[in-house]
C-alpha cells in the first residue's frame, strides 16, 4: 500500500494507475464506519481499479470553537484500517502541502449550504468544498465515495460536481450504525459512558417520527422524543426534500428527515430517509 504526503508523490502513483481509480476522502480517526466506505470503493473499484483514500483534517472547515486541534490522530490505527479494507493508496499531506500560506481561492455552494448544518456552522462548508475540489484535482478520481451519514454535506458536494463539471462519480454509501442504532461516528469517542447510553434515543426518536403522515408531524414527534434525551440540546429536526434539502411539503414525495443533537458537548448529527406516504 502507497503512502504518498506529498501532491507530486501522489501523482506519481496516480499517474501509473489503469481502470477505476475510487477515492473515499476522510478526516482520519477512522472506524468500522470508515472501513464499509474502504470495502465499498473497493469493490466499485474492480479487480483492475484502485483505491485511494485521503487523510486529511482539514483546517479551513472547522470554526472558532470547533475540536480542530483536539480532533483524534491516530495514524497507525488509520493506516491499519485501510490496508485490511482494500485500499491501494493513502494520501495523507500536511495543511501546508494543500493550502499555500497566501491562499485566496476558494469554492463555495451558496444554496444548499445556507441551512442545517451551515446555518449552524458558517463557513464550514466553503472549507469542505475547497478541499474536495483540491482533492478531485490532485487524484483524479474516476468516483468518490461519501458517507449518506452527513447527507447535507453529500448533497453539496453532488451539486458541486454538477455545477462545475467534475468528472467523477459521486457514490453515496448507506449510514453505517452500532448495534443500538447510534450512527458511526469519531465523535462518539466523546461521550461520557452515560452520554453513550442516552445517544441512541436520537435514532429512536427519529424513526418514531418518521411514521407520521404530515411533515409537521413528523418534526414534532422527532421534537418530542428529544425532549426526553438526557443531557441533549437540539440544534435541529427538519424533513427536507431529499435533493434540494428545501423544506418537505407532502409526505408525498420523498424526503430525507435530519437532525444535530448536542450530547453533553459533543455535537451529533443523524438523518434517516422519508419513504413517500399516501
Amino acid at each position: 500500500m502507497k503512502v504518498a504526503k506529498s501532491v507530486a508523490a501522489f501523482r506519481n502513483w496516480r499517474k501509473i494507475r489503469t481502470g477505476r481509480v475510487v477515492l473515499v476522502p476522510t478526516m482520519g480517526a477512522l472506524h468500522h464506519g470508515h472501513a464499509a466506505l474502504i470495502r465499498s470503493a473497493r469493490k466499485l473499484a474492480g479487480r483492475g481499479g484502485s483505491v485511494a483514500v485521503s487523510i486529511f483534517v482539514n483546517p479551513t472547515q472547522f470554526g472558532p470553537n470547533e475540536d480542530f486541534s483536539a480532533y483524534p490522530r491516530p495514524w497507525y490505527r488509520d493506516a491499519d484500517v485501510c490496508r485490511t479494507s482494500g485500499a491501494d493508496a493513502i494520501f495523507v499531506p500536511s495543511a501546508g502541502e494543500i493550502y499555500s500560506p497566501e491562499h485566496s481561492v476558494v469554492v463555495e455552494e451558496s444554496t444548499l449550504s445556507a441551512t442545517l448544518c451551515g446555518q449552524s456552522r458558517p463557513g464550514h462548508f466553503r472549507g469542505v468544498c475547497t478541499v474536495v475540489a483540491k482533492l478531485f484535482n490532485i487524484v483524479q478520481p474516476t468516483h468518490a465515495v461519501f458517507g449518506e451519514k452527513d447527507w447535507q454535506q453529500l448533497a453539496i458536494i453532488r451539486r458541486m460536481v454538477r455545477d462545475l463539471d467534475f468528472p467523477v462519480g459521486i457514490v453515496g454509501h448507506p449510514t453505517v450504525r452500532e448495534p443500538d442504532g447510534l450512527a458511526a461516528s469519531s465523535r462518539n469517542g466523546y461521550l461520557s459512558a452515560a452520554e453513550r447510553a442516552a445517544a441512541p434515543m436520537i435514532y429512536a426518536g427519529m424513526r418514531a417520527g418518521a411514521e407520521k403522515k404530515s411533515s409537521a408531524a413528523v418534526v414534532a414527534t422527532v421534537g418530542r422524543a428529544f425532549a426526553g434525551i438526557p443531557f441533549a440540546r437540539v440544534d435541529y429536526v427538519e424533513a427536507v426534500d431529499a435533493d434540494s434539502l428545501a423544506p418537505l411539503k407532502s409526505r408525498r414525495m420523498p424526503g430525507r428527515l435530519l437532525a444535530a443533537v448536542f450530547i453533553g458537548g459533543t455535537r451529533l448529527i443523524d438523518n434517516i430517509p422519508l419513504p413517500p406516504r399516501t
